[in-house]
């Protein structure tokens, strides 16, 4: 069955959404490097590869599906924060807008019956999961925190081990 023009163009909008996620968790990475704060640069660093992952699978499934692939342009991220809670509060919403995404798309490949892609996409569900989990986790650590900075530099040491 031929993948359709609505689920490929789908498809390649969330690739930009996986570039942009990846250049956010960038830009994410390079404050907390400013701020001294080289294990949670290390995690978001994580992150924004992960990303780039995200956008090839999706690029080399519509290679796969003989669909024509278009790279986007990205937008520009945010660069400061007030602090590091802030950035993974933004991470965390990060994560859900992109969840949705997903779904949306999970709904458009059932109506259209496309088994193909709703087996590729069921991946990205687990994973939306995970990406929530973990970054929820971390928001939950750093508000019980709250402006201790002995134990931001805990949390960051931990997210170092990433």
């Amino acid at each position: 069955m031929k993948i359709s023009d609505a689920m490929v163009a789908a498809i390649n909008d969330q690739i930009k959404a996986e570039f942009d996620s990846a250049y956010i968790y960038l830009a994410m990475s390079a404050y907390f490097e400013d701020a001294g704060l080289e294990g949670m640069a290390h995690w978001m660093k994580k992150q924004y590869k992960e990303e780039v992952e995200h956008a090839e699978k999706f690029i080399d499934y519509l290679y796969e599906r003989g669909a024509r692939v278009i790279i986007p342009e990205i937008a520009k991220p945010k660069e400061s924060y007030a602090d590091a809670l802030e950035v993974f509060k933004t991470a965390y919403a990060h994560e859900q807008y992109v969840t949705s995404r997903i779904y949306k798309l999970v709904d458009l490949a059932s109506g259209e019956k496309d088994y193909a892609t709703l087996s590729m996409l069921k991946w990205y569900v687990d994973e939306q999961m995970e990406e929530e989990d973990n970054t929820g986790g971390i928001v939950s650590k750093l508000e019980f925190l709250g402006s201790d900075k002995h134990g931001t530099y805990i949390v960051d040491r931990e997210l170092a081990a990433r």
